[in-house]
């Protein structure tokens, strides 16, 4: 959560937020401001008539959009009949030479987010292990292409409800433990928070367990920038013109700094504006608007360092940063109860700044726990 505490320790000392404007404001040269805009966005008053249509941006080429097809060997939806859902899942099964079957490395994204931001760091797992690792991504609920079924409810991303989720969704995929793949489970940010408490209820139900690795989340940091999170939010855009531009503001606000990532997973956070628009309300919105989620952000944080070090398997922490960590975490580091790496040169999102360095840290990871031998402890499994 580096970008996202450093933004946050910005907007405490300068109380304004450090994102870029939204990008649109330069395009809208004959438009006032924002109290203009507020004012046209009212009904026309003494025979004023509506604000005048605002042309949309011309899609820049730099920015367009490129299928996941090439990232995934599936890309399936997965009824979950436990949690009401229809789930969204991209998954490159192992490649085994002995037929067993194998290991697979389970990815959870952050809050807003979608399954395809694992899209390039999946690819690279698949190339360095050629084959062996496989990889499954999922869209959390009201994420992605995740959607409720039965016209049941989503709204909630409680921490025990995303738990539950994953949990359902692996015991649908892998229905017999005794069969199952060993798995790997990697969090990122809310996603880190879901896979610490997926991991004792796994191996509860017998499944192997190999390892959980949390990105870029330190409970002390995180919980200390939530106050500071509205300001945040404010600079962002309320929606695109197209799917190029939701793209590009990406790039530009340095929320993701690969632009080859970008172009994969942006087009699962956005959706059509659902009509009918209003008059100045842009051809996309957010898939999941963050600030909606604001109700559960301190239950997904809170206790999440002593749930990571309670983990009855390895554990690895990935920083983009050198964040101070928690008491709880300094600790258990002086006492080796996990293993941290910092990815340099990378923001919040990590895993799309740099896939291949995280791919290469994970992937080792993976292979110290996995073929440890019989009786010998796991690194962090102290």
């Amino acid at each position: 959560m580096s970008d996202l505490y450093r933004s946050a320790m910005h907007a405490r000392i300068a109380k304004i937020p450090q994102l870029p404007p939204d990008p649109y404001d330069e395009d809208d040269e004959d438009e006032e401001d924002e109290a203009a805009d507020s004012i046209g966005a009212l009904p026309s008053i003494s025979g004023m008539g509506p604000p005048p249509a605002r042309l949309p941006r011309t899609p820049n080429p730099e920015y367009e959009p490129v299928s996941a097809a090439a990232y995934f060997s599936d890309a399936v939806q997965v009824e979950v009949p436990e949690s009401k859902l229809d789930v969204r899942v991209y998954y490159t099964p192992p490649q085994t030479a002995d037929g067993s079957a194998g290991s697979v490395m389970v990815c959870h994204h952050g809050a807003g987010f979608s399954g395809l931001s694992f899209a390039l760091f999946a690819k690279e797992v698949t190339q360095l292990t050629k084959g062996e690792l496989g990889v499954l991504s999922v869209d959390a609920r009201r994420h992605g292409k995740t959607v409720p079924t039965g016209g049941s409810p989503d709204e909630d991303l409680s921490l025990d409800i995303l738990v539950e989720d994953l949990c359902n969704l692996l015991q649908v995929v892998f229905a017999d433990p005794t069969a199952a793949p060993s798995l790997l489970l990697v969090g990122h940010s809310m996603g880190g928070a879901v896979v610490v408490r997926v991991a004792p209820r796994l191996i509860a139900a017998k499944y192997r367990v190999a390892g959980v690795a949390v990105l870029d989340v330190v409970e002390g940091t995180a919980l200390d920038a939530l106050p500071h999170m509205p300001a945040i939010l404010n600079s962002r855009p309320e929606g695109f013109d197209s799917v190029s531009d939701a793209i590009e503001w990406h790039i530009t606000a340095h929320q993701i700094r690969n632009i080859a990532s970008a172009r994969v997973s942006v087009p699962s956070l956005i959706v059509p504006t659902p009509e009918p628009r209003a008059p100045r309300a842009r051809a996309f919105t957010w898939r999941t608007p963050l600030r909606t989620t604001g109700p559960y952000w301190e239950g997904w944080f809170k206790g999440l360092s002593g749930a990571f070090l309670a983990a009855r398997t390895a554990r690895l922490l990935v920083l983009a940063g050198t964040d101070r960590l928690d008491r709880e975490l300094m600790i258990g580091q002086m006492q080796g109860k996990f293993q941290m790496v910092v990815v340099p040169n990378t923001g919040h999102m990590l895993h799309e700044d740099d896939p291949a360095t995280l791919a290469q840290t994970l992937v080792e990871f993976w292979r110290r726990n996995e073929r440890v031998v019989g009786g010998i402890k796991k690194v962090g499994d102290l």
